[in-house]
């Protein structure tokens, strides 16, 4: 199947991180740390392994120190530099974009998903893109954009991440309808939010990776406010199901939500038990907590 090559992601990072304060009272939330590198950091790097050249990410108030990490700093490097340090100066450079490879944008209000979702529209123009929600890092042998990425070159049209939901759990998500469950990739037929116990239309739920198709700018332009008074993502994909298809992926790894403190808490045990420096360490001091 011929379909135009993902290119550019979205990346909204204006929350305020209620979930974790005060940790993101002055530090944004996506900017906190798992191990010794920001939850944002992983995130790019799952980007750029899935082939994303630009980064559009939609900030909001207090948000700036989100475009000072991804901008050089001539004093850390030349203090490093001069030090020899040259293993913690490519760590500290290993984020840095080209250059007008990432771009910011103001939300100017909180309007919800599907409003920080439009704000991108001119940035993205005619093109299918990624969304990816920062709070929801996860960790996967082929990342999970790049599962994404491949699944929309075999089917086209706009592909979403899902996974399992707890069992007994499913009223706590957005939960995928399916035609049918037929290995990891099925088409789907709509969503619903937060599904009463035992009116589920299956047990996966959204992830918060996506691949969207350009003409949900429209659809989010004249979308009303949905759920708690905000524009809704989720609105607009329902409705834009009428016209495309909609593949669920099922995608191969573990999730870490990393807005909540117990999942930032589970993410950073996980990471330093898979970094082969720092495993054993981590694997010690976690025992001798318990």
């Amino acid at each position: 199947m011929t379909t135009k090559r993902v290119r550019k992601a979205v990346l909204p990072v204006a929350g305020l991180g209620t979930r974790v304060l005060p940790g993101a009272k002055t530090t944004p939330k996506n900017l906190l740390n798992v191990v010794d590198r920001p939850i944002l950091s992983y995130v790019v790097e799952e980007a750029r392994a899935a082939g994303i050249e630009h980064f559009v990410f939609i900030t909001g108030r207090g948000k700036g120190a989100i475009e000072d990490y991804f901008d050089s700093n001539p004093e850390i490097e030349s203090a490093l530099e001069a030090k020899g340090r040259t293993a913690i100066l490519d760590d500290v450079r290993r984020d840095l974009p080209t250059p007008g490879g990432m771009s910011f944008v103001r939300q100017m209000a909180p309007l919800g998903l599907g409003h920080a979702v439009w704000c991108a529209r001119h940035i993205i123009g005619d093109e299918p893109f990624a969304v990816m929600l920062p709070d929801m890092l996860m960790m996967a042998d082929t990342p999970a954009l790049a599962q994404c990425v491949a699944a929309y070159e075999k089917v086209g049209g706009n592909v979403i991440a899902v996974e399992p939901a707890p069992e007994g759990e499913t009223y706590k998500y957005g939960i995928v309808a399916l035609e049918g469950q037929d290995g990891r990739l099925n088409r789907m037929t709509g969503m619903v939010e937060k599904p009463p116990l035992g009116t589920e239309p299956s047990n996966l739920f959204i992830s918060g990776r996506y691949i969207l198709q350009p003409q949900i700018f429209e659809l989010l332009e004249n979308q009303g406010k949905g759920a708690g008074g905000e524009i809704q993502l989720t609105d607009s994909m329902l409705e834009l199901m009428k016209a495309q298809s909609f593949h669920a992926l099922e995608y191969e790894g573990v999730t870490y939500d990393c807005g909540d403190k117990i999942g930032l808490l589970r993410a950073n045990v996980a990471f330093a038990l898979a970094r082969p420096d720092l495993a054993e360490a981590a694997r010690a001091a976690i025992k001798a907590l318990l």
